[in-house]
């Protein structure tokens, strides 16, 4: 008998006023959400986003940690590829991005924010190289 674990992520669930629109937005500009990936041959390819396998942190941060809005109880973190292609698509798109010197890093790599409509931060996230 196999002994029960987690295996990885399985979604992230969270509120927003108008979710449909809010999912087109990440659809159209960050290419996730339902649909989005390789989903070729999967019969709830409709439903589901298939991201690729890489590594990915989970952190609880202290309550008064200033590295995300304070009111707000997460942030969301993506893996990218091609940073400076993105956030220049991005911002074509009239999406402002932030960048800070002191969040990259040789060892974790390279870090950009941006904020969906609904006000909740994004970190796009480009590990180093391997």
């Amino acid at each position: 008998m196999s002994e029960g674990r987690v295996l990885g992520m399985g979604g992230l669930f969270f509120r927003s006023s108008n979710p449909d629109a809010l999912s087109a937005w990440y659809k159209q500009h960050l290419g996730i959400g339902p649909g989005c990936g390789d989903a070729e041959g999967h019969p709830a390819a409709d439903w589901f986003w298939f991201p690729e396998a890489g590594p990915m942190v989970f952190q609880p941060f202290k309550a008064d940690s200033d590295y995300f809005a304070a009111d707000k109880g997460f942030m969301i973190n993506l893996r990218v590829s091609g940073l400076d292609a993105l956030v220049a698509r991005l911002g074509q798109s009239g999406i402002e991005t932030e960048r800070c010197d002191e969040w990259d890093s040789p060892e974790t790599g390279r870090f950009v924010r941006i904020h969906d409509p609904d006000g909740n931060a994004i970190e796009l996230w480009e590990p180093p190289a391997t």
